[in-house]
């Protein structure tokens, strides 16, 4: 899908009905104050955040608009990617420290969640896909991790520094892309509150400019055209029959996919391959009214 001609052909209404803003998290506040924030200086309904990040962490915190919130699960899983200076608690040659990276916290590893973490407490597997130590000073060191969603970055170094026998934790972190989203495309808290202003006052071209059409979720999961013949029924949840395919497919069963009519977007479905039903609905996206 051509996103800039869907955003284009859309009002700026129906961008904050089905959209999502890639906000630059500041240091203090939390993941749902932001979000509140959000929802509350647009006039919306409702907003959420793709990912929780503390307090004290910085960067991007992608922010779904309204009905684009119910988008929100199928982006969660997304990788994620962070720099940030880890301090050692005693001194240690720094190829020791990348060795112990490359043996133990590099590709598949286990990780218990810690002790304030709201998930339950046991081992899970996560993937680190990039560990790397950028520069020393002193004791603290500046890193870069790139990961599966949901890994503890402050216990990645915790166990780093258990591992090594010397101690360590995390001084400053900084989130630098969540799947899609990355850092050059977010906007900061006072920006978004002047695009909003002006957005207020009459000028649309700020708000405009940083809104995201939540059709983008078409760049993480296959999209498909279906015909408008069966469309009524179609957006009142009945699944999709082979015969609504405007033309054959080769995504697997159980895959889950973005599903379009005439570049209209009709919501997200699983991949049933049946005999007949060929994708059942999973979040259907009703006309804007």
């Amino acid at each position: 899908m051509n996103l800039e001609e869907i955003k284009a052909k859309k009002s700026t209404k129906e961008l904050l009905e089905f959209g999502i803003i890639n906000i630059d998290k500041p240091s203090g506040p939390t993941s749902f104050s932001v979000s509140d924030f959000v929802r509350k200086k647009l006039e919306l309904r409702k907003t959420s955040h793709f990912g929780t990040l503390d307090p004290k962490v910085t960067g991007v915190l992608p922010i779904a608009l309204n009905r684009a919130c119910k988008l929100t699960g199928f982006f969660l899983g997304e990788d994620k990617e962070y720099v940030g200076i880890m301090r050692i608690h005693d001194e240690i040659d720094l190829e020791k420290i990348k060795e112990t990276i490359k043996k133990k916290f590099l590709g598949k590893i286990m990780q218990m969640p810690p002790v304030k973490s709201r998930v339950k407490r046991q081992n899970r597997q996560r993937e680190i896909k990039k560990f790397e130590l950028l520069e020393k000073k002193d004791r603290n060191i500046l890193f870069q991790v790139d990961c599966q969603g949901g890994t503890y970055i402050r216990k990645l170094l915790h166990d780093l520094g258990e591992e090594l026998e010397i101690g360590a934790h995390m001084l400053e972190l900084r989130r630098i892309r969540a799947g899609i989203f990355e850092e050059e495309t977010s906007v900061n808290l006072y920006d978004f509150e002047k695009a909003v202003d002006e957005y207020k006052n009459g000028n649309e071209e700020l708000l405009r400019a940083i809104i995201v059409p939540a059709e983008i979720v078409s760049s993480v999961y296959s999209s498909i055209e279906i015909k408008n013949g069966n469309l009524k029924n179609i957006l009142t949840g009945k699944p999709i029959y082979r015969r609504d395919l405007k033309k054959p497919t080769p995504v697997k069963k159980e895959e889950i996919i973005v599903v379009f009519c005439e570049k209209k977007f009709i919501g997200m479905y699983k991949v049933i391959r049946g005999k007949e039903i060929f994708a059942k609905p999973l979040f259907v996206f009703q006309e804007i009214k």
